[in-house]
């Protein structure tokens, strides 16, 4: 069975402020000693949205009340990188957004998003300073990522090109992002295999 297509998402965005912004960050790991990725999602940027000392909220982004509900995270340079957990971008995805637009990704969460039907597309910094500026100036701007057409549109006129592996694209666009669903539609060919394979 073909997954749902990802062809285009929509919605509010954050732009979160930061280069090299790494996956520690994104989910600190004391937050991973889960058996499942439920629940995940309060803990998305943890360190940097509560002080350590009082546990008060910071004025980190995800913390503004005009950003509240965004669901399209806006970033800079190397997005993702660090360790490789994918607990990273399971806790963005719980946490409500469907994709991510930035300068550049590390290629092991740019994958693990990808996995879990969340874009990330890549822009420049110019279109990049754009957008954040026209999120700052209206929060409630609907943003949306069109996969297939590869390109960032606004509602408030802003449009720019975006770019994408085409192994990633065509996956979303195709509904076969899932690799583990994809052995579970073809699981009867796959048996009729090992019973050919002597070795099996």
């Amino acid at each position: 069975m073909a997954l749902e297509p990802v062809k285009q998402v929509t919605g509010r965005a954050v732009f979160i402020p930061g280069a090299d912004i790494d996956t520690d960050r994104i989910i600190p790991a004391r937050f991973m000693k889960c058996v499942t990725f439920d629940g995940l999602g309060e803990f998305a940027f943890y360190d940097v949205r509560f002080d350590s000392e009082t546990g008060r909220k910071t004025d980190h982004p995800l913390n503004d009340p005009r950003f509240a509900g965004a669901s399209i995270l806006v970033a800079g340079v190397n997005f993702g990188c660090g360790s490789s957990r994918e607990h990273a971008p399971q806790s963005l995805r719980k946490y409500g957004f469907n994709g991510v637009i930035a300068e550049s990704f590390a290629e092991i969460f740019f994958g693990n998003s990808t996995t879990l039907a969340m874009p990330c597309v890549i822009a420049s910094a110019a279109d990049i300073a754009k957008l954040r500026d026209a999120i700052e100036a209206d929060p409630a701007i609907e943003v949306t990522i069109d996969v297939d057409q590869l390109r960032v549109t606004t509602s408030g006129g802003l449009a720019f090109p975006v770019t994408m592996p085409d192994s990633a694209r065509d996956a979303l666009i195709s509904g076969r992002w899932d690799p583990i669903q994809e052995l579970l539609d073809n699981e009867k060919a796959i048996e009729s295999k090992a019973r050919e394979l002597h070795y099996v």
